[in-house]
């Protein structure tokens, strides 16, 4: 169950400011994301709503869960990009360094993670954190 709901013209939930179809909304239906970080943002997005499917799609097959249990008491408020390093449309490798917001039980808290970014078969997926990268 998605933990808020986000309309199609409502913004995004990764910040960029635009509409959810125009923006995470088109990678969740399959689209592929153009950049490591475009990618990124979507799955925060798919955190957001709930989007089991799209999570486990954008994830290096190597490294992936055979399944993913979200904690619905986990509310997503916010994104962060701290910086990026390769990764843009004509590279097959990067990472993108991120914050995401939450609150948990009434408290606030944040991941903060250097992950990992891939291409397989000319699509970007999900390694993991910075240093588990696939050899």
């Amino acid at each position: 169950m998605p933990e808020r709901a986000v309309g199609p013209d409502h913004p995004c939930p990764c910040g960029w400011g635009e509409p959810l179809t125009g923006c995470c909304g088109r990678y969740l239906a399959g689209q592929d994301a153009p950049t490591a970080e475009a990618l990124m943002r979507s799955r925060y997005t798919a955190f957001v709503l709930g989007d089991v499917g799209h999570l486990l799609r954008s994830w290096h097959p190597a490294t992936r869960p055979e399944d993913l249990d979200l904690d619905d008491d986990v509310q997503w408020r916010r994104l962060v990009v701290l910086g990026a390093e390769r990764g843009s449309p004509f590279d097959d490798t990067g990472t993108v360094e991120f914050e995401a917001h939450y609150r948990h039980a009434g408290r606030r808290g944040f991941q903060h993670e250097d992950s990992a970014f891939c291409r397989v078969d000319g699509r970007w997926v999900y390694e993991g954190p910075v240093g588990n990268r696939v050899a």
